[in-house]
């Protein structure tokens, strides 16, 4: 029979175990060994059913085990002394504490999902992942982050196959009483809420569940509450799920609620009040509404209030491809804001002109989330050198007249964090090394630019780590995979052949990941006799491991994934080829150790980083990848290959399929299986260890959280927390005035007239030109703008490439006709094609870059002669 009402008993511990209940709370023990291993002594048994979950395994142990333990001295002093490390741990100084200069008082971090343990399961694919982690590289570091998302009832879908390979999803229900989460109370004990205007005169309430992750708050929002209508109950159903109006909801509580979960914590905890607000993808993009709306409620005019707001914020794009980002239509927004819904005192014209795609080749009528997330902020990053280029290519409309690489989107390479994805192995391998504290901080706070003291580490010590890694893999894709045979409906009589899946000393090749087209999850089968030969090959066989999911409505991808398990479904490669269904961390943290290459072809440039590479590389995996994401950035063939790509314009997808495909396979059988199986004097494969060493050794220290959070601490946090202490109202007021003015007379500014000591078509390396410029201001002054020179080589179509830019001076007041003269050096200081040009900037001291209206004045005709210099 099935029960009508579910409900959690909590078991009741005695008052000297009572720090469990801390511990189990505290999201830290998922990346910490001495707490995991304290919970596992509690009960091996329970420990191993619970899935490694804390909270499940205290409320499934026997009170006579607990009564048990209450007595044991030895685990008592074992609990007390990882109950003091916890304590120092959230309390102690950290990176963040010794360093000098006005840092944030604290950072609100936004994101639609967050990977940080198994056990909460509410992300679905690298974003969520990429945001544990930043995390929990904040909490080591002791930046003073608050995470903020939503609680989503079904999480993201559980896949399993049918028995013909078709991906099936299922949606099991969460009960956050029986997650790592604790609710938000008021002082009066009363569940803390926030709630939502919605058209009609309707409410959207949510509940705000805390998940402490380390040092780290994490407020996630949940509208599936009793003071809801059955329609908003279902707002944080499911992640990336439902249509636009469902969406729209998710990222309306997302953005304006979350902040009113962050006013409703700080008012709570005392916790100091966010300086900087970042938002992780457009999702959140709404935060800057509500701020705007706060504002608004001490006076601030709406432009005087939108300077302040983009002063600390921070936004960070994710998506390299137009498609990938959320677009509401243009009504659909308009109906859910104003005076009959939510921030009734802003003007709807405002709320909608901050998020249409106003730009050429933009569709007007729709609502652009990555549009409004960048006109809100006045910082702004990709996530890897090559995506933040495409970044400022994708979104250069918004900056009209600048050459992309003027956009003022950068980068800050993603990195992982090493204590949650390195196997417990390689961490014994590395503490024994250099000893424990060291090799704690070179994996949390980083800052190192090699790890030498690998390079001391024996061959065979190398050697056998990866070997046991690999056998340990086995072991997990046997037990995995039998259990999918199981759900497909095989019998285990069927199944004996279960038992010689995958060989130890075969090379293991892995490749997981989410499913969309541009991955190219089936690249590996364009040609199926090749791929066979390489799986069957003689003496250098290789075995693959697969896993990933497709989103729910994507039948393209599910066609992907069917296509490759039938293919691994075939009895003569099945023992070499296997597809693993419901990919998620806790897999992921077993396959990233086991594998010795990690394969990833997607179509370049549209990875925007591609984590699961630096995973994998951080436990002496080597990567054989397109150069794409973060693997164009920092690809040597001393650890890893590069796959050839065939990217040109106007290259048919299929051809380029082939070509790459042919590419993939003449590395794997040429360069990469032979160097596996290649063996010195000493019976080891020298080279293939001395390319595991150099792994660890030079792209350890990179792809690491805790670099890349300090870069964000020092690239981004910290001049967005100036911005926002400069930007008091007086000043917002002061700089929105001005903007007005600015785009006002703007139309009037001109270049006039261009002219250099010389007029020749050739000079010297190392001379030094004097220019002068007669511009029209348009009423503004010189104070109001910067005239520069813009000067480097040139191309075939006379485009100024690698520019410098030189401020140029007014030589005195204006002349008769109000045209001001400006005059400086022009040196030339390097050879070949050389060229410039003049143009006229807005400047403003509180603007954190010139790009920043999106306005530039040229000269409008060639000025004639000695308007450009070629150096021969």
């Amino acid at each position: 029979m099935k029960a009508i009402r579910r409900f959690t008993v909590r078991p009741v511990l005695p008052d000297s175990l009572r720090p469990l209940s801390d511990l189990a709370r505290n999201l830290r023990w998922s990346w910490h060994a001495e707490t995991r291993d304290l919970f596992e002594s509690v009960d091996p048994e329970c420990w191993a059913a619970s899935g490694g979950d804390p909270v499940r395994l205290l409320g499934s142990v026997p009170p006579v085990r607990l009564a048990e333990l209450a007595g044991d001295r030895r685990f008592l002093r074992r609990l007390d002394a990882v109950s003091g490390d916890l304590n120092d741990y959230v309390t102690g100084a950290r990176w963040y504490q010794a360093q000098s200069g006005e840092l944030p008082s604290a950072v609100a971090y936004f994101s639609p999902e967050f990977g940080i343990t198994a056990a909460l399961p509410q992300y679905s694919g690298g974003l969520g992942i990429l945001a544990g982690d930043h995390l929990k590289a904040a909490s080591d570091l002791g930046v003073p982050l608050i995470g903020v998302g939503l609680l989503y009832r079904h999480g993201y879908f559980r896949q399993t196959l049918s028995r013909d390979g078709w991906q099936q999803e299922h949606y099991p229900v969460l009960d956050p009483n029986e997650l790592p989460v604790v609710q938000l109370k008021e002082a009066d004990g009363t569940p803390a809420q926030v709630s939502l205007a919605l058209p009609g005169g309707r409410s959207l309430h949510a509940r705000i569940w805390l998940a402490q992750v380390g040092r780290v708050p994490l407020l996630m929002l949940d509208s599936d509450i009793e003071e809801n209508d059955l329609g908003e109950r279902g707002v944080t159903d499911r992640l990336y799920g439902g249509g636009s109006e469902h969406r729209l909801l998710q990222e309306m509580l997302l953005g304006i609620g979350g902040v009113r979960a962050v006013r409703t914590y700080c008012r709570l905890t005392g916790h100091p009040e966010p300086e900087v607000f970042h938002t992780n993808e457009g999702h959140a993009g709404f935060l800057g509404l509500e701020r705007i709306a706060e504002l608004g409620e001490r006076g601030l005019e709406f432009d005087a209030a939108l300077e302040a707001v983009r002063a600390g914020t921070v936004f960070t794009t994710h998506t390299p491809v137009p498609a990938g980002i959320d677009r509401f239509d243009r009504e659909l927004v308009a109906r859910h804001f104003g005076p009959e819904a939510e921030l009734p005192h802003i003007d709807v014209e405002r709320v909608l002109r901050l998020g249409m795609e106003s730009y050429p080749g933009g569709e007007p009528n729709l609502f652009n989330m990555a549009v409004m997330g960048l006109r809100l902020a006045q910082r702004a990053n990709g996530v890897s050198l090559l995506h933040g280029q495409v970044s400022r290519e994708m979104f250069a409309g918004l900056w009209p007249g600048f050459d992309p690489e003027e956009v003022p989107i950068t980068s800050v390479t993603n990195g992982v964090h090493a204590p949650t994805w390195v196997a417990p192995e390689v961490l014994r391998l590395g503490a024994r090394e250099i000893g424990a504290q060291r090799a704690e901080d070179a994996l949390t706070i980083g800052g190192s630019d090699r790890w030498d003291a690998v390079r001391d580490i024996p061959d065979q010590e190398v050697w056998d780590l990866r070997r046991d890694l690999r056998e340990q893999l086995v072991v997990e894709v046997r037990r995995r995979l039998y259990a999918s045979w199981r759900q497909r409906g095989a019998g285990a009589a069927e199944l004996g052949w279960i038992d010689g899946v995958l060989d130890p000393d075969v090379l293991t090749i892995g490749f997981a990941r989410r499913v969309p087209s541009y991955k190219r999850l089936t690249l590996m089968l364009r040609d199926r006799d090749r791929l066979m030969d390489l799986l069957l090959h003689p003496e250098h066989p290789i075995q693959i491991v697969v896993a990933g999911k497709a989103h729910p409505a994507d039948d393209g991808g599910k066609r992907l994934v069917q296509e490759l398990v039938r293919f691994a479904d075939d009895p003569r490669v099945r023992h070499r080829i296997v597809f693993l269904p419901d990919y998620g961390m806790a897999m992921a943290q077993k396959l990233y150790p086991g594998c010795d290459i990690w394969l990833n072809n997607p179509l370049r440039p549209l990875e925007a980083c591609g984590t699961s590479g630096m995973k994998a590389a951080l436990n002496g995996c080597l990567n054989l990848s397109v150069l794409d994401g973060w693997w164009d950035e920092w690809f040597q063939p001393d650890f890893g290959w590069a796959i050839p790509t065939a990217d040109g314009s106007g290259m048919d997808p299929d051809h380029r399929d082939d070509i790459e495909a042919a590419a993939l396979y003449e590395l794997l059988e040429q360069r990469v299986a032979p160097r596996f199986y290649e063996r010195g004097r000493h019976g080891l494969p020298d080279r293939w260890i001395e390319m595991v060493r150099e792994t660890l050794a030079l792209l350890g220290p990179k792809v690491l959280a805790g670099r890349m959070v300090r870069e964000y601490v020092e690239r981004l946090y910290a001049p967005a927390a100036h911005a926002n202490r400069a930007m008091t109202p007086a000043a917002a007021g002061e700089l929105a005035a001005w903007k007005t003015r600015v785009r006002t007379a703007w139309h009037a500014v001109s270049v006039d007239h261009v002219e250099t000591t010389t007029a020749t078509a050739s000079a010297e390396l190392g001379t030094t030109l004097v220019l002068r410029v007669r511009v029209g201001l348009g009423g503004l002054a010189t104070d109001d703008v910067e005239v520069q020179a813009v000067s480097g080589r040139v191309d075939s179509e006379d485009r100024i490439t690698d520019a410098a830019t030189v401020p140029l001076k007014p030589t005195g007041g204006p002349d008769l006709e109000g045209r001001w003269v400006y005059e400086g050096p022009l040196s030339l200081d390097r050879t070949g094609p050389y060229g410039y040009t003049v143009r006229i900037l807005p400047t403003h001291r509180l603007l954190a870059s010139g790009a920043e209206l999106g306005l530039v004045t040229v000269p409008s005709e060639e000025p004639g002669a000695g308007a450009g210099v070629l150096l021969r």
